[in-house]
């Protein structure tokens, strides 16, 4: 049941709708992959400034983040690289909410396999297209322009409120995990990830790993008195499919209801320096998930032991073990408390605009509610727009959905706070 000041915040939905998508295509045109965020940040804090909404850079080489122990390992220097907060009401009393959202987008390529190009947004037949339309800008322009509404309609937002816009959630998790660690912190979170109008209910694991290898180069006029590192390398593999099946065959409650949720993936394959030689050496880099309760040292340890053992039944001893490094995610699975009052309001205000409960969903992969849960204890799910092909190939979000998302944060900021009232 909505009421007359609840039915003009939908109103006030309406009136900054257009903006909300225009704000989504100004955030899909800033190029945003690792290491090149600054377009879409120096977009992003533009639009918070003409908001008028305070805007803070949160640096991710802040002292004392790399010694966490949940900051994730990179190859890459963090000096002057930053996320940004807009901070209502810090020292307000209240419950503090906090919104999330990640303006860095996984690589486009190949470029040449999208309808048009991927950094210039496009809508057609009701949805918005462009690398990081879904996955999840469109998401973060409704958390802003929610805030933009509730004000709109007259309301006061009295109680401390933060908007997070992150970097590095596709790699390592450290934006997030930076922000709280310096301080940016609340009881309640809300990430508008794109599995649409559904109580994120639990992720899993998620392990990033890189193997080397060493050949024995040599010319291919006799191919046989070399070794290839290509070669070998491959022979790895079957270990780790291995492990994959393990982990699933152990599945529990509630991941049992997947026939298959726990997925390695080898995403990157690179080796040798010349055609007419025999690799020297190669190395793979991939992406492992694993159940909420194994901790991060622990499949750590699993990859380990079945690496060595593959190398002892493929090599001599005068073969070298390969080289394994853990680099980017660590990130334990948790389980969201359903039972926290932030997801009983959640539930409510999608109840209030669609008529009927939300539909829970059980992700297969990690988002940037980890650093939420293992940082600070603080409850929070996800929800928010309808998208498809997400890192694929003309990633689309549908555009109605971004409006449900929209007016369900605004119904949600407007009802927390004045649940912080009475």
């Amino acid at each position: 049941m909505l009421s007359a000041d609840e039915k003009r915040l939908l109103q006030s939905c309406d009136a900054v709708f257009d903006t909300t998508l225009e704000l989504t295509e100004d955030l899909v045109r800033g190029y945003s992959v690792l290491g090149n965020e600054q377009d879409a940040l120096k977009t992003m804090e533009q639009w918070l400034r003409a908001l008028d909404l305070p805007v803070e850079r949160v640096p991710l080489d802040a002292p004392g983040l790399a010694d966490n122990p949940h900051h994730a390992p990179v190859d890459w220097s963090n000096e002057g690289r930053y996320s940004l907060v807009s901070r209502l009401n810090p020292d307000a009393a209240g419950k503090h909410l906090v919104f999330n959202g990640h303006l860095d987008v996984v690589p486009a390529d190949p470029v040449d396999a999208w309808t048009r190009p991927p950094w210039e947004p496009w809508r057609k037949d009701g949805w918005l297209y462009g690398r990081g339309s879904g996955d999840m800008k469109a998401g973060i322009a409704a958390m802003v322009m929610a805030v933009e509404a509730v004000r709109e309609s007259g309301q006061d937002i009295d109680f401390p409120l933060t908007l997070q816009t992150v970097i590095e959630e596709e790699c390592t998790g450290n934006g997030a995990l930076a922000c709280l660690h310096q301080g940016y912190t609340g009881d309640f979170v809300l990430i508008p990830e794109p599995f649409g109008a559904q109580i994120y209910s639990g992720q899993v694991g998620a392990l990033w790993f890189r193997i080397k290898v060493r050949g024995v180069p040599t010319h291919v006029l006799d191919p046989r008195a070399g070794s290839s590192a290509i070669a070998r390398l491959q022979q790895y593999i079957p270990a780790l499919e291995a492990l994959e099946e393990e982990l699933n065959a152990a599945r529990q409650a509630p991941y049992d209801c997947f026939e298959h949720p726990f997925n390695l993936n080898i995403g990157k394959i690179s080796g040798g320096n010349w055609a007419s030689s025999v690799a020297a050496y190669a190395e793979l880099e991939g992406r492992l998930a694993f159940p909420p309760g194994m901790t991060p040292a622990e499949i750590m340890d699993r990859v380990r032991t079945v690496i060595d053992a593959r190398h002892a039944v493929i090599a001599d001893e005068s073969t070298p073990s390969p080289i394994i490094e853990f680099h980017g995610f660590r990130s334990e699975g948790h389980l969201v408390d359903l039972q926290a009052p932030g997801i009983k309001l959640l539930s409510e205000c999608h109840e209030a605009l669609t008529g009927e409960l939300p539909r829970e969903y059980l992700s297969t992969c990690t988002t940037d509610l980890r650093a939420f849960h293992v940082e600070g204890g603080i409850a929070g799910t996800c929800y928010g727009p309808i998208a498809k092909h997400i890192h694929g190939v003309d990633e689309c979000v549908d555009i109605e959905s971004i409006r449900q998302t929209l007016q369900t944060y605004a119904l949600f900021i407007s009802r927390w706070g004045k649940g912080n009232r009475s």
